[in-house]
């Protein structure tokens, strides 16, 4: 994809976020959300208690009219967003959890989800902290192209104006998404699936009482988000199924830990601990990694040894096609 086939369409973009922005006095990414919102709609202004001001409306409609997304693959569409995006990042702190995770966590996740689930039809998969979408939509546009066929798909968070900016990403590209505003900690709305993802938030949850039930739950204080989210996600596959995480390399290097290993053990199995490389972090403490889990089933089995190692850089080409070779030769051991 070349990004001059979507740079009108970007500085377009850009200019209405900045009227609706200076017009409505708002942020940023809520600008951002109401041009893509107008836009998805064939450039029909949204106006409320008389704003946008007339004179923003007709200026809006004239560039609306400039961007024909027709014209545009899915991978532009795409990229049109991510860049829209970024920009508006620019402009406002946005808190580490709500960065997009990029591509390249994406594909591999689509890569291990390729060679660990068999059966590739009428699937269902969960991104249990979608955020801006931006993780699910590289993970299932990179499955429909190996094979994947009939995959329903949902994604859950509780933060309004990251659905938001979910939904519009999904609608962008076409992908049917059932979005669901909740805190993923709350008894799920969704069914069980057989595949949950997600580049789980780090730090503490403040709901002490609704989490008691939790295995992987402190005995005081609050407990790790990311723990009650691994064990959320064991819960509600189905058997045999599977859970690949984006957390902290050192998850299981803190006394915590011990809880989160007995609900894994109890639960599922599991299968593999692969580090990010650490020259894409500022220091090896926020190094993240990939953990792999599988619910317990009649047809799955602990894997000898747990894959584990360190991704390498993926411009260092000879180094990261032999550590995907030896994913491959793992898999055909445990998994064929």
């Amino acid at each position: 994809m070349a990004l001059e086939n979507i740079e009108k369409e970007f500085q377009v973009m850009n200019e209405t976020i900045t009227l609706l922005q200076a017009d409505l006095s708002c942020s940023a990414l809520d600008a951002l959300i109401e041009s893509f919102d107008n836009l998805l709609a064939g450039g029909k202004i949204q106006i409320e208690d008389g704003l946008p001001t007339e004179k923003t409306v007709a200026k809006l409609k004239e560039l609306y009219q400039k961007i024909d997304l027709s014209k545009l693959s899915s991978e532009e569409k795409r990229a049109l967003f991510q860049l829209t995006l970024l920009q508006a990042y620019k402009k406002e702190k946005i808190q580490a959890n709500h960065q997009m995770t990029p591509d390249t966590i994406g594909f591999i996740i689509a890569y291990l989800i390729e060679k660990l689930v068999k059966d590739q039809k009428n699937k269902s998969l969960l991104d249990l902290t979608v955020g801006t979408g931006n993780l699910l939509l590289a993970v299932t546009s990179t499955l429909a192209k190996s094979g994947f066929e009939n995959l329903k798909v949902y994604g859950i968070d509780n933060d309004d104006t990251m659905l938001s900016l979910a939904s519009i990403a999904t609608q962008l590209v076409g992908e049917d998404v059932t979005l669901y505003h909740q805190d993923a900690l709350a008894p799920l709305e969704v069914p069980k699936v057989d595949i949950v993802i997600g580049d789980l938030p780090i730090g503490y949850y403040p709901l002490d009482e609704r989490v008691k039930s939790f295995k992987s739950a402190f005995d005081e204080g609050h407990s790790y988000v990311h723990h009650l989210l691994i064990e959320q996600a064991l819960l509600n596959l189905n058997d045999g199924g599977w859970g690949i995480f984006t957390v902290p390399s050192q998850l299981f290097d803190v006394p915590e830990a011990k809880k989160l290993l007995g609900v894994i053990q109890a639960e599922g199995y599991l299968q593999g601990f692969l580090n990010l490389p650490e020259k894409l972090f500022i220091n090896k403490k926020s190094q993240k990694a990939l953990l792999l889990i599988q619910k317990k089933g009649s047809k799955s089995k602990q894997a000898k040894p747990i894959l584990l190692g360190e991704f390498p850089l993926l411009k260092n080409r000879p180094e990261f096609l032999k550590f995907m070779g030896e994913i491959e030769a793992w898999q055909q051991a445990n998994f064929k």
